[in-house]
Order: C-alpha cells, then sequence, then structure tokens
C-alpha cells in the first residue's frame, strides 16, 4: 500500500498548523514578556497555576466525560503503554547522558515529550482537515471520535506529568553543576516544598489592625486562624517525628512514593471516580434536565479553566525565552545549547519513538485481541511517544531550583524543537497507515 504525494500532503498540513499554532503562542509569551505585560516572576507563579489548577480541571473533565463502567477497559493498554514508554526513555536518556557526559537537561528532554498541548492541537488540526475519516468507527461522528481520542492521550498526559514531577528531579541531579546551593529566587518558584515556619505554622499570617497584611495574608478571621495553624504545626511535627523515626531505605521509598501525589495525578483520579460512577457521571456531564443538575455550571467551570492550561503553559515558554533573547542582546551568558544534544533530542523524539511504536502496536493491534477494536485508540498509542519534549520541563525547571542558564537552555530547546515539529507529519502518516492496515487485518 504505497503513499502518494496527495496522502502525505493533508498529515502535513494538519501539522504544520499544529505546530505554527505553538509557534506563534510562544511568539505571543514573547511580545508579552517585551511589553511588560507579563514579568519574568509572574511567568514563574502562571507556570505553578497551569500545572497545580489548569491541568487538574483538563483531566477532570475531559477524563470524566469519556470515562465510564463500558468503555474504563479500553484505558487500561493506554496507562500500560505510556508507563513503559516513559520509564524506558526515562532509562535510556540516563545513561546517554552518562555515558556521553551530556548536559543534565538532556535526560529529561529525552524522557519526557509533549502529552498534552501538542497532541491535542494536532487532533483539532487533523479534525478541521478530516484527515483522520478513513479510520472512524461505522456511523460515528468525527467528533465524537475526536473527543476519544483527546481523552486517550489525557490519560497519558496523566502517566507523563505524574512521572515527570517524580523523576525528573533525580534526572536533573547527576552532574548538573548548573544548579545553584542557595538562589532564593528559584527554590520559592516553581512550587517546591513549603516549610510551615515560613507559611504562618510557627507565627500567624495576620499581626493585628496595625500589622503587616498583603497578598499573602489568610482571608480567615483571627479566631479561626490562631486554631488552624495550631492544628497544622502539630499535624506537620507528629509527621515529621514519624518520618525521622523510619529507617533510612523506607524514608527514600516514603518519599519517592510522595513524589507521585501531584495535582495532576490527582485530577485524573477524581475524573475517573466521578466517570466510573454512574451518579456522579451523570450529575457533572448529562443534560440539566436529565440530571446533570452540576452540568451548567461547575462542570463548565471546571472545562474553561481546564482549557487555558496548553495555551497558558506555552506563554510562559514564550517568557523564558524572551529572558533569553534580551540575556544574548546584551552580551550575557542565555544558556548553552548543544548542536549534538539537540541533535540527539529531536532524533529520539521523531525518528526512532516512531519506529518502535508504530510497528509494535499494529502487531499488538492486528495480530492479538489486547486491543479493544478502536482504531482510533491505535492510531492514539502510536503516537504517544512522538513529539517534542514536553513544555511542562518548564515547570519541573522552577520546581526543582534549576539556575537561570538552564532554563533558558531549556526555552531555546522547546523553541527549536516546535520549530521542526512538521517532522512529526510522517509519524502521523505512518500512524494512519498502519492504522488502516490493522482495520483491513
Amino acid at each position: 500500500m504505497g503513499i502518494d504525494t496527495s496522502e502525505l500532503l493533508v498529515p502535513f498540513t494538519g501539522a504544520l498548523q499544529a505546530a505554527f499554532s505553538v509557534l506563534f503562542t510562544i511568539a505571543f509569551g514573547v511580545v508579552a514578556a517585551q511589553c511588560n505585560l507579563l514579568s519574568y516572576n509572574a511567568a514563574k507563579e502562571v507556570s505553578k497555576l497551569c500545572v497545580r489548577m489548569f491541568l487538574p480541571a483538563l483531566l477532570i473533565n475531559k477524563i470524566g466525560s469519556n470515562l465510564d463502567q463500558d468503555t474504563a477497559v479500553r484505558y487500561i493498554p493506554v496507562l500500560v503503554w505510556s508507563l513503559f514508554y516513559t520509564l524506558l526513555s526515562v532509562f535510556i536518556g540516563r545513561i546517554l547522558t552518562r555515558i556521553f557526559k551530556l548536559p543534565a537537561w538532556v535526560a529529561p528532554a529525552i524522557a519526557f515529550n509533549n502529552t498534552t498541548s501538542l497532541p491535542l492541537l494536532l487532533i483539532q488540526s487533523l479534525k478541521q482537515t478530516q484527515v483522520l475519516d478513513v479510520i472512524l468507527i461505522g456511523g460515528e461522528s468525527g467528533s465524537a471520535a475526536m473527543d476519544r481520542a483527546e481523552s486517550y492521550f489525557l490519560i497519558n498526559a496523566m502517566v507523563s506529568n505524574s512521572l515527570t514531577f517524580a523523576l525528573g528531579p533525580r534526572l536533573l541531579r547527576p552532574g548538573d553543576e548548573d544548579t545553584p546551593k542557595n538562589e532564593e529566587e528559584d527554590n520559592d518558584g516553581g512550587g517546591g516544598e513549603e516549610h510551615p515556619e515560613e507559611n504562618g505554622v510557627n507565627g500567624h499570617v495576620e499581626r493585628g489592625p496595625n500589622g503587616i497584611i498583603d497578598e499573602e495574608t489568610s482571608l480567615l478571621p483571627q479566631r479561626l486562624l490562631r486554631p488552624t495553624n495550631r492544628i497544622e504545626k502539630r499535624g506537620y511535627l507528629k509527621t515529621r517525628n514519624w518520618f525521622q523515626g523510619l529507617s533510612p531505605w523506607l524514608q527514600e521509598t516514603v518519599h519517592i512514593t510522595w513524589q507521585f501525589a501531584n495535582a495532576p495525578l490527582l485530577g485524573a483520579v477524581v475524573g475517573a471516580i466521578i466517570g466510573l460512577t454512574p451518579s456522579l457521571h451523570r450529575l457533572f456531564f448529562s443534560p440539566s434536565n436529565e440530571g446533570g443538575y452540576l452540568n451548567a455550571w461547575f462542570t463548565t467551570a471546571t472545562k474553561n479553566i481546564g482549557e487555558l492550561f496548553a495555551s497558558m503553559q506555552i506563554i510562559v515558554v514564550g517568557v523564558k525565552l524572551s529572558k533569553s533573547l534580551l540575556c544574548m542582546k546584551r552580551g550575557e551568558h542565555s544558556g548553552e545549547l548543544h548542536k549534538g544534544s539537540l541533535a540527539l533530542v529531536t532524533m529520539f523524539r521523531f525518528i526512532i519513538w516512531p519506529l518502535i511504536s508504530i510497528p509494535l502496536i499494529w502487531a499488538v493491534a492486528s495480530r492479538t485481541k489486547l486491543l479493544d477494536k478502536d482504531p482510533m485508540l491505535w492510531f492514539s498509542m502510536m503516537l504517544m511517544p512522538t513529539g517534542p519534549p514536553a513544555m511542562i520541563l518548564v515547570a519541573l525547571m522552577d520546581v526543582t531550583g534549576a539556575a537561570e542558564s538552564m532554563k533558558m537552555t531549556i526555552a531555546k530547546l522547546l523553541t527549536i524543537s516546535y520549530a521542526v515539529t512538521p517532522m512529526i507529519c510522517l509519524a502521523v502518516v505512518g500512524a494512519l497507515k498502519a492504522a488502516e492496515a490493522a482495520i483491513a487485518k
């Protein structure tokens, strides 16, 4: 089954549109920074907001609406596949970084690809071009199929984001000479651990009528604030004493396990609970006249803030890129991006993984019964490991307190990676043809 020029042109156009959509959004972030509409410190807070509020809201809405007791089984292969290819990428990235003594950022760039903003934009572009109509289930609308594809990608995003914040900091430690030991600006900017002594546990946020009141002042009245602080302090001290009483290996196990308890994972769990509980699914997602009493206001609100995630995360990259460009203009250090490392990341993400995932998923879909008879599932799984490094690496740099030079390097890497994103059209065509061939089987 050959591929003629017309068959390549349509998916290429879709991938090109998605790539330019991301690039122009990055450009808007640069313009916002240049015009002093969004400061660098504010961008760090926006990045934190995206990860802790917007992404969980998106996961709750998409997973909850597409998951139910009849369709839950089809998501199990997505979970297994997401864990497999991400952990394998982590292992390969760690090995390559150590063997070739590459910069520390190479490992997470290889390990974690964009599983949220780019796939969602790509699916939207392909929906407009109707290129995926050839793998729709008979009689199914394109809109329903695209919603299902988005839910598959979001399950993958949940796994990837959880592993990013659980394993990403460890990938940055070996040989990371750029990580500051005491850089106050970064240690508190990206959602790292907050110390109760600094947040009102050992002292009161409010200091009376004539005290200091700012944007961090609690809105609780004093009569509730003092008991709340005391309870929080006692809980913190008991937990600390319990943790310090554990053996070193058990402390490490608890620490690693706790890293997985992040906001995206909790959002996905909440979405799964809502989707798998018929009464909750009806309450949140059915029309109001059919029992969906929360649909018109609460569900709509979570959907609105969830849809902010992709664009806001990309704008943050533009702000960081703006700072890097300004440093270059002033002749200051703006982050060094080695050509060899860039080529390695690009080849691994756009060439090697598609050559592995497309034949593998085709074989599983056509020769076994492990996957549901859903061509959109096959197509999505083939593309999941493909694509540029994750935008969420920006948030990871903030969380780990990475040096400013490394943050600017990551901004450059992401911009260049998205500039070559039209390469993904080859993987899109390959996955489309493989899905068609699996249907024919």
